[in-house]
């Protein structure tokens, strides 16, 4: 095993990474962002803030002046990240041609399961406003819902989901319609129901489900029925219990955590 050693960086205004909800401090946290988070950093990500945050704060002249210089070339931008890497030395040569790999076949994938990959990841970061967008970006491409009805549909669905997440439901019903209408899913059709179930009455009344069995429901009222129990002997209600045993203020501002959390948990319903 070898030893890296880090360097000694006095930072007093650390970099605010938006979709991670972090802040970094040093040029070890940066390498680590970049090298575990290609699909975050490979468009945009070094920027001029960054490059100053670079330059200022880490006291590294050098290497943001070579940033400058290559964005300047209007090159290949995919080599600013290795630079980064390379000029911090965080990572070793092998993890760096690692990373190397797996950008170069990221970048070899259709432009339509590239950009589904990006909207993947900030759905997976939660970031569901910025994943709708990418989502929607892909449908806008030319041959969208013609050349690949199973992406297609995988694409609508998501974008289902992630309307649903923002508790957006007539949005998610008809992303969901949409997909369901590419390929005919089951599995499609069973979100469909659970957000007829979860909607608000103003809104699910509008929802016209697709013709389901009688077995089908049963299996999807049994789902639905489980979930509730798991939630009634759930760390969160044991939580809940625990806060009425607390002052008015600290009960408070425990149940807005709760609820916050809550509304985490019924959006995963889908």
């Amino acid at each position: 095993m070898s030893l890296l050693l880090c360097r000694q960086e006095s930072v007093t205004n650390p970099y605010y990474i938006e979709p991670m909800g972090i802040r970094i401090w040093s040029s070890q946290e940066l390498s680590y962002v970049i090298y575990h988070n290609p699909l975050l950093v490979m468009d945009g990500f070094v920027d001029e803030h960054l490059i100053a945050f670079i330059r200022v704060e880490l006291d590294m002249e050098f290497l943001a002046a070579k940033l400058e210089k290559w964005m300047a070339s209007k090159e290949d931008k995919d080599q600013l990240l290795f630079i980064i890497l390379s000029e911090c030395g965080y990572y070793p040569a092998a993890e760096q041609a690692r990373f190397r790999q797996q950008v170069t076949a990221l970048r070899k994938l259709p432009q339509a399961e590239y950009i589904k990959q990006k909207g993947d990841y900030m759905f997976g970061r939660k970031q569901y406003g910025k994943a709708a967008a990418i989502y929607e970006k892909v449908l806008e491409l030319p041959g969208a819902g013609t050349a690949n009805k199973e992406l297609t549909e995988t694409i609508w669905c998501r974008l289902g989901c992630t309307y649903a997440r923002m508790f957006q439901f007539p949005k998610a019903w008809t992303a969901f319609e949409k997909a369901y209408g590419c390929c005919q899913s089951q599995e499609i059709l069973k979100r469909m129901y659970y957000l007829t179930r979860m909607g608000e009455e103003s809104h699910s009344r509008h929802f016209h489900l697709p013709p389901i069995t009688e077995d089908q429901k049963a299996m999807w009222e049994k789902d639905i029925s489980e979930a509730g129990e798991r939630a009634k002997t759930s760390d969160s209600i044991l939580k809940l219990e625990g806060l009425f045993q607390k002052d008015s203020i600290k009960r408070t501002a425990g149940a807005l955590k709760l609820i916050k959390q809550w509304k985490q948990e019924y959006r995963g319903m889908i």
